[in-house]
Order: C-alpha cells, then sequence, then structure tokens
C-alpha cells in the first residue's frame, strides 16, 4: 500500500503498557450458555477473528445485554518498549484510520449526516473498555457502548502466522471491517439488530449476526475502493491480500481448523466465500447501497 504520503489520525489512544487496568467482577453476562460443542466453539472462534470480545458475543446470543465482566490480571506496570517496529505499525494503523475518517466523512455528508469518528485504542494484554475487560486472545473489537475500536496489534502477527493472511491490505482489511462496525452503529443498524435480536430462535440469531458481519466486509470494501480512487493507496497484489484475509476468517475454515468439522447452522460470521463475496461487492462498487446483506436473497 502507498501510505507514506498520508496523514495520521489524531483519534489513536496508545494505552500499550498502561497502569490501573484494574479488576471486576467475575463471569458471563446473559442468562447461561445453551449452544452445543461445535457452536460454541464457531461463536468463540468467530468472535476472536473479527466481530468482538467471544464473551460479549455469548451473552447476546443468549439474551443478555452486552454486558462484559471478568476478573482483569494485575498489571506489572511496565510496558512493552516502543521499538521501531511497533511504532511503524502504529503509524500504519493511524494512516489507516485517518483514510477511514476521510470516506466515511464524505459518505456521511453526501446522505446529509455528520460522521462522527471513532476512537481506536491500542493496548497489550488487556483493557477496560465500555462492554467490560477484554484480553488479547478475544481479537479486534468494536464496542458500542463507548464507541472505540480495540486493537493490540499482535493480532497482525497471529493473522499472518497462524491464518496464513499476510501483508498491508490484510492488516487495512482488520481495521476497515471494525470501522465498518461503527459505521454501523452511526447509521442505526446496531440498534435494529439489538431491537431483532431478541425475539428470534438461536438459529435465526446466528443468521443475523452473519449479516451483520457480512455487512462490514462490504463497508471495509467500499472504505479501499472509495479510499484508492481518491488518493491512489493499493499496489499490486493489495487487492489479493484483502480477498485472501476475508477467507481467512471464514466460520467454515475457522471451524474446520478448530473441530475437523462444519456446521453451517452454528455460523456468525459467515463462509470464507461469502467474506469474500460481500468484501468484493464493495470493493468494486464502492457503494455503500451495496451492501445491504439484510435485504439480500442470497448471502
Amino acid at each position: 500500500m502507498r501510505l507514506g504520503d498520508e496523514r495520521e489520525s489524531g483519534h489513536i489512544d496508545d494505552e500499550r503498557g498502561a497502569t490501573g487496568s484494574g479488576g471486576g467482577g467475575g463471569g458471563f453476562g446473559g442468562r447461561g450458555l445453551k449452544l452445543g460443542g461445535i457452536g460454541t466453539v464457531v461463536v468463540v472462534l468467530g468472535a476472536l477473528y473479527f466481530g468482538v470480545d467471544p464473551r460479549l458475543v455469548l451473552s447476546v446470543l443468549n439474551g443478555g445485554n452486552g454486558a462484559v465482566q471478568t476478573e482483569a490480571p494485575a498489571s506489572s506496570g511496565n510496558g512493552p518498549a516502543r521499538t521501531a517496529s511497533n511504532d511503524d505499525q502504529k503509524r500504519f494503523v493511524s494512516r489507516i484510520l485517518a483514510s477511514t475518517e476521510d470516506v466515511w466523512s464524505a459518505q456521511f455528508q453526501r446522505m446529509g449526516r455528520t460522521y462522527q469518528e471513532p476512537t481506536l485504542v491500542l493496548f497489550t494484554g488487556g483493557i477496560r473498555s465500555g462492554c467490560g475487560f477484554a484480553q488479547t486472545a478475544v481479537g479486534p473489537f468494536y464496542c458500542p457502548a463507548d464507541h472505540k475500536v480495540y486493537l493490540d496489534m499482535s493480532f497482525f502477527r497471529e493473522l499472518q502466522n497462524k491464518l496464513g493472511a499476510g501483508g498491508d491490505f490484510a492488516r487495512a482489511y482488520v481495521i476497515a471491517h471494525e470501522i465498518g462496525h461503527h459505521v454501523q452503529s452511526q447509521l442505526g443498524i446496531m440498534d435494529t439488530v439489538d431491537q431483532t435480536r431478541g425475539r428470534l430462535g438461536e438459529g435465526a440469531r446466528n443468521a443475523l449476526s452473519v449479516k451483520v458481519e457480512l455487512q462490514a466486509d462490504c463497508f471495509a470494501g467500499v472504505w479501499g475502493k472509495q479510499a484508492d480512487d481518491a488518493r491512489h493507496i493499493l499496489e499490486t497484489g493489495d487487492v489479493e491480500e484483502g480477498l485472501n484475509a476475508a477467507a481467512a476468517v471464514g466460520d467454515d475454515r475457522l471451524q474446520k481448523q478448530a473441530t475437523g468439522s462444519v456446521e453451517p447452522d452454528s455460523f456468525t460470521h459467515g463462509s470464507s466465500a461469502e467474506r469474500v463475496r460481500w468484501f468484493r461487492r464493495g470493493l468494486q462498487s464502492g457503494d455503500l447501497r451495496q451492501c445491504d446483506t439484510f435485504g439480500a436473497t442470497q448471502l
């Protein structure tokens, strides 16, 4: 990606090495997990790779309010050294965030609306968010309660080394997907989904969650197209990196890796093919209106 001349966002909150994270109560929100073995694995893995804190997902699926409480590990007070490597990654994240700000501000302006720019919080090990305490293992997530994206950049190593999805645009896809959830929140989509979800059975809730995630993939594609049209940030091979990342986090692939089998009814984020299809749809069209996963007859 060509990002050398791109501005950096002013909405990065670098909490790496911060002390005083404290501890909370214990246990999950919600009313008790009713998912079977594979279903539980898929929900947790699906959330781990690109949704939200899996405990939050499990809470919502079981009718909870999304509140997450768990005990925070004690902090040593000695944060990681700021090496040239992780500072370079911070600059990368900041530039991608700035690009999403530019794209979505323009998109919202065309709709006669104002885009409220989110904060992206960098952390290491664990962080207290508006959705509860989260550890690195939950992966990147968006918290609608405080309108912030949370990212431990060690996830990028996991994406490359464990899921085989390396490259700049793969990392950009991670960020753009989470920002896609913020766009959903700004448009009122998340509120509508939350109101609907409580009236549904488990299978229907899973299907609704898939539509939410696939729309965020499509929104990520819209950002990529609009940003490249405006600033020519993509280079040869970048699109393939992004599509490979979308495929790597499909429910079917993650489920196969975890259990050796696939159970489509338990999908919460979409299959590899579906994630690639909706990300590509956004990339090719650059049109927000093309991302209506809720009205689509086929995902």
